[in-house]
């Protein structure tokens, strides 16, 4: 049975001359991205359509469900960020309630303003050591699974690597018979692997490290999580470029069960995706999929050997800290912290890119962020835990001539943060008229736009919620550190920070 990305080629080199777009006409001489223009085609016979799919696309979707093993399985050339709106816009009624992790993808709630929602939020939980949002478990949600909400929306794995107990999650909204949304964009590679793990397991004593170019490697990551589809979750969304080997935009939304109304799903995919999709992305994606199908143990087996490299050769720096698989279960999050105190996430995040040539993904106030994946090189994994060492010993000089203690290793604290107080709600406030005010005139106010900490884009402040005295300091002390917020504009001063609030502050 002939495959989209085979199919394409086979087109690429015919004789059948294009009188339909795209306007280059697949001319190699009409741009410099020769290969992909030769492919990229739009819905002509033989290639069935994304929103209609009977032949060629459906029978793609169809062999990426038999990896994932979902009751249906769609494409989605829009990124997981229209998975995320077809999802949510789906199973809530306009006007409706979603549950939902405060910590969740701005999609979400551009989701509730374009539907008009109202979102009760979970417990923020914060883990302290790292400020990263930690995962969920059952009894975490169950006090807040009221009759009048109509889904629950849990992102797992979470950028930083957490995870959620999605099974007991899931069976206790199928109690209640309330659907359950996973955002898992980071999870497309849970529960690949099975071979490799059952292999490491077996291996895992301390005896059984194997040397590895020089590396002593050990066993601390024998595997990758299961799949949240595997786990009971109605929708699962991933994004397979983000930890598989597919383009940029690519990703897949799965449902299973019949608590979704699989009509209302395709409905929203047809509104929130592009009636023009692009067949080299949906071809990058099944070839994604052949390739996970035919070498998927080797493409975990490579990303467990990197990371427990990295593990193993950082294991015994005095300051630079990298918490392990109890900590972060997701083994392609790298996280990356002085625990001595000396230097912030985005210090390191910008050592490691201005002298090592080291671009990682995203800092944070205590973390750089690095992803690694069964696609990494050696090469590329052993300049980093060089450079690694080199900054410890940089840390360890600066923090005898500071006094700061030694590290020791972080133990777990987790805390709840606040929720801000809502004045109205994110339709009318992103919709209100907005004036600019100084951060410190927005204490006591509603806010008339997001504040984002990004990436990964978690708000730190929704339109309708009231800036208090601790969000407007956080605000600050984040601007001071320079990190990435968004939805703030700078003043002429260095600490001059300006936001935008909803002038009518009236329910």
């Amino acid at each position: 049975m002939p495959d989209m990305f085979r199919e394409l080629f086979r087109l690429a080199e015919s004789d059948d001359y294009p009188f339909h777009m795209p306007g280059h006409k697949r001319n190699v001489m009409s741009t410099p991205i020769e290969g992909a223009f030769r492919c990229d085609i739009t819905e002509i016979e033989g290639f069935d359509n994304l929103h209609d799919e009977s032949g060629i696309i459906l029978e793609a979707e169809e062999r990426a469900n038999s990896l994932y093993g979902a009751g249906s399985t769609f494409f989605l050339i829009n990124g997981s960020t229209s998975g995320v709106l077809s999802a949510v816009s789906a199973t809530v009624p306009q006007h409706g309630v979603i549950l939902a992790a405060r910590g969740s993808h701005k999609s979400l709630y551009h989701a509730a303003y374009l539907r008009n929602l109202d979102i009760r939020y979970l417990p923020i939980k914060i883990n302290n050591n790292y400020n990263i949002p930690e995962g969920y478990r059952a009894e975490d949600i169950q006090p807040y699974l009221t009759d009048d909400v109509s889904a629950v929306f849990i992102t797992s794995p979470t950028y930083e690597g957490k995870c959620s107990d999605i099974e007991t999650i899931a069976k206790l909204c199928h109690e209640r018979n309330i659907p359950l949304i996973v955002d898992a964009a980071h999870g497309a590679h849970f529960g690949f692997g099975k071979k490799c793990s059952e292999q490491n397991k077996e291996n895992a004593a301390p005896a059984a490290s194997a040397e590895i170019n020089g590396y002593t490697e050990s066993k601390e990551y024998t595997d990758v999580p299961e799949s949240a589809v595997r786990l009971g979750a109605d929708i699962v969304i991933h994004s397979v470029h983000k930890t598989l080997p597919s383009m940029t935009q690519t990703a897949l939304i799965h449902v299973t069960g019949d608590l979704v109304n699989r009509d209302m799903l395709k409905r929203f995919l047809r509104i929130y995706q592009s009636s023009s999709p692009s067949y080299v992305l949906m071809a990058s994606i099944d070839r994604c999929m052949e390739e996970m199908e035919q070498n998927g143990d080797k493409y975990i087996a490579n990303l467990l050997k990197y990371r427990n490299m990295i593990s193993e050769e950082t294991r015994e720096l005095k300051n630079i800290f990298i918490p392990g698989v109890k900590e972060v279960p997701d083994p392609c999050k790298i996280l990356i912290t002085d625990a001595s105190g000396t230097m912030t996430g985005q210090q390191i995040y910008d050592i490691l890119r201005e002298e090592y040539a080291l671009q990682f993904e995203m800092a944070g106030e205590k973390i750089a962020l690095a992803i690694i994946t069964g696609s990494d090189r050696e090469d590329g994994i052993k300049r980093l835990i060089e450079a690694l060492k080199e900054i410890d010993k940089k840390i360890e000089l600066e923090a005898k001539d500071h006094n700061t203690d030694p590290k020791e290793e972080p133990k777990e604290a987790i805390f709840l943060r606040a929720i801000p107080k809502r004045g109205m709600t994110i339709t009318k406030a992103w919709d209100a008229k907005k004036e600019k005010v100084r951060i410190e005139e927005a204490v006591g106010l509603c806010a008339g736009d997001f504040i984002n900490l990004y990436p990964p884009g978690i708000p730190m402040i929704v339109p309708g919620e009231i800036f208090s005295e601790d969000i407007a300091e956080e605000i600050k002390r984040y601007r001071k550190e320079g990190l990435n917020l968004q939805g703030i504009e700078p003043g002429e001063g260095a600490n001059d920070i300006f936001v935008f609030i909803a002038t009518d502050r009236k329910e």
